[in-house]
This record gives C-alpha cells, sequence and structure tokens, in this order.
C-alpha cells in the first residue's frame, strides 16, 4: 500500500474516526428568518445612525406577531449585522476628494460603501475623511472590520464609530 494511495488513506481515517452520528443542518450557514422579518430587520439597520439593538428588538416583537413569525435573538441581529451590506455609490458621483482617495479603483462602477469609507480614511485627505464620517453607520462599522487600516487612520474611524453610538 502507497502512502500516496488517496482513497486507502481516506478508509483508514474512517474506521479510525468514527462519524459522530449527527448530521449538519441543510440550512447551516443561512439565515432562518423569515423573508418578512429580514427585510423588516434590514430596513431598521441601514439608518444613518447606529440603531439600538434593544429597540429593535422591541419592535420586532410586534411586528413578528403581527406576522405570525419568530422574534429573532439579538445573536441573529448581530449576525445579520454582520451580514447586511452597506450602500452603493458610483465612483463618479463622489467628492472629488473621495475620488482622489480611491487610488486604483474603477470610478465608473458601483463601489461597496465599507470600500469608500475605508480609502477615505486610510488614503484621504481632511476633507474626504469629513465626508466619510457622514456615511451610514453600517459602512463604517463594515469598514472596521477591514483589515489593511493604518493606526491613526483606524483611529479615527473608530472615534467616528464611537461618536455616532445611540446614548
Amino acid at each position: 500500500m502507497s502512502i500516496f494511495d488517496l482513497d486507502a488513506s481516506f478508509e483508514r481515517a474512517a474506521r479510525r474516526l468514527p462519524s459522530s452520528g449527527r448530521r449538519q443542518r441543510s440550512d447551516a450557514g443561512r439565515a432562518r428568518l423569515s423573508a418578512v422579518v429580514e427585510r423588516e430587520l434590514e430596513r431598521m439597520l441601514t439608518t444613518g445612525e447606529r440603531p439600538d439593538v434593544d429597540a429593535i428588538r422591541r419592535h420586532l416583537r410586534g411586528f413578528c406577531k403581527r406576522h405570525g413569525a419568530r422574534v429573532p435573538s439579538r445573536a441573529t441581529i448581530y449576525n445579520q449585522i454582520a451580514r447586511c451590506r452597506p450602500p452603493r455609490y458610483r465612483g463618479r458621483a463622489l467628492p472629488a476628494a473621495v475620488q482622489e482617495a480611491l487610488y486604483n479603483v474603477d470610478l465608473d462602477a458601483e463601489l461597496d460603501g465599507a470600500q469608500i469609507a475605508f480609502y477615505a480614511f486610510n488614503h484621504g485627505d481632511l476633507r474626504a475623511a469629513y465626508w466619510a464620517a457622514t456615511m451610514p453607520w453600517l459602512a463604517l462599522h463594515h469598514a472596521a472590520r477591514m483589515r489593511g487600516w493604518r493606526t491613526k487612520s483606524r483611529g479615527l474611524l473608530l472615534a467616528v464609530l464611537r461618536r455616532r453610538r445611540r446614548p
């Protein structure tokens, strides 16, 4: 038996490592929210300021009761924040200072709001950072999770996010 016989290796591994007996869910990794609840939750998340998760849950309790759906948990709401896409912008419609910060980017395309915020804070001048600070919070939230930040630029973004939290 050769060590390069992949089929035999898989058989040996299957004998050594018995199955747990649990099947993986068919909907693993996908939201289990009903479509109407998911749309309402996305509508609430795409506001200019950071919404309060407790206020979202209070609103969704009544909404779900009216539509006969289950109320999502806090964890589901936070997972939806991670999945919900920020707004998109036409590159040519952006202010000149922001366009200058977007190097190696096709300005004729639609650009993700998080990418614009990243470039504006990280590579733009103060005018670009000012403009990016007014973007919807979801774009800034997603931008903060991107890799490649300069320390002081990310600090400025985090200060903007901190300031825009609801009291």
